[in-house]
């Protein structure tokens, strides 16, 4: 397991507790496989989610990158990994690793396919460094897709893009996909 960075200070448990229980009904309103449609994951693809909370991407993911995808789930609250492996070992989901961290992944360079960085950007504490560990992590095409509610569209776009690092693919109706290819 990586070693924690000092970016960000974990919610506390009350607080993550109340947040997991908001998304519950958030998600039946609006659920997740709204956003992800968007991105394009396919069978096989290898996802990173970044900032994952309580794993409402989970189970949707699980459906689109098949046994023969693996999906990685990381957050900086210990209560978001143990909800992510409550999930994983209820629905025997055999291909999903759980990173507690909060900015390195510890995964191997040109390694993802897409990395969901959903409801998170807003509160890195290192935004720049956090991007240039999905920059690292993903592969030549690779794609970083982005939704936040707490930011204004051009806020999001130049957040990612103002390093350098990624340019804009597209603007979907929830997201936004960003690749590091052809800058």
């Amino acid at each position: 397991m990586p070693t924690r960075q000092a970016n960000t200070k974990p919610k506390s448990n009350l607080d993550f507790r109340l947040m997991s229980l908001t998304y519950k009904f958030r998600d039946l309103l609006l659920p997740r496989m709204t956003f992800l449609k968007e991105v394009g994951i396919e069978p096989g693809f290898h996802v990173l989610d970044y900032g994952c909370g309580p794993g409402s991407y989970i189970v949707p993911l699980s459906r689109l990158v098949g046994k023969s995808g693996k999906i990685c789930a990381l957050d900086i609250h210990p209560l978001a990994i143990q909800a992510v492996r409550t999930i994983a070992s209820r629905k025997r989901l055999t291909n999903v690793q759980t990173i507690l961290s909060d900015r390195q992944t510890g995964l191997p360079s040109n390694n993802v396919d897409v990395v969901l960085l959903y409801d998170t950007l807003h509160d890195l504490g290192d935004p720049g460094g956090v991007l240039e560990e999905l920059h690292r992590i993903l592969r030549p095409k690779g794609i970083l897709s982005v939704s936040d509610h707490h930011m204004k569209p051009d806020e999001i776009e130049s957040g990612v893009t103002s390093g350098g690092l990624f340019g804009l693919l597209t603007k979907g109706k929830r997201t936004y996909s960003f690749s590091r290819e052809g800058l």
